[in-house]
C-alpha cells in the first residue's frame, strides 16, 4: 500500500483532484462549479406523524395555487423500523427552506 496503493500516483494530493469535467470555482476552492439544487429542511407534520424531522429537499413545483416541495426523509413506520420516505408537502408544513423556483 505504499503510495496510496495504486502504483506511483499522480503526485497531486487527494484533497486537490477533480474528476474529469469539473472545475473548482475560485470563489470556494473547496466546491466545484456545479450548483446542487437539495437543502436541507425540517418537515413539520411527518408521516409518522411525531416531532418534526430533517429532511433532504429536492425540488419545488407550483400545484395549483401554492407550492410543494419533494422531500426525502426517514420515519419509523414500525416500531424500532425505520424507512426512507418520498413525498410532495406543502410549503407550509416545511421549515428552514424559501421556495427557489
Amino acid at each position: 500500500m505504499a503510495g496510496g496503493g495504486y502504483g506511483k500516483g499522480s503526485g497531486v494530493p487527494l484533497g486537490e483532484r477533480v474528476r474529469a469535467g469539473e472545475h473548482r470555482s475560485d470563489a470556494d476552492p473547496g466546491r466545484t462549479s456545479t450548483h446542487c439544487p437539495a437543502r436541507h429542511c425540517w418537515v413539520v407534520a411527518p408521516v409518522d406523524a411525531t416531532v418534526a424531522r430533517p429532511g433532504l429537499l429536492l425540488e419545488w413545483r407550483k400545484s395549483e395555487h401554492r407550492w410543494e416541495g419533494r422531500v426525502i426523509y426517514l420515519a419509523e413506520l414500525r416500531p424500532g423500523r425505520w424507512s426512507t420516505i418520498e413525498e410532495w408537502i406543502p410549503q407550509e408544513l416545511l421549515t428552514g427552506v424559501e421556495v427557489r423556483a
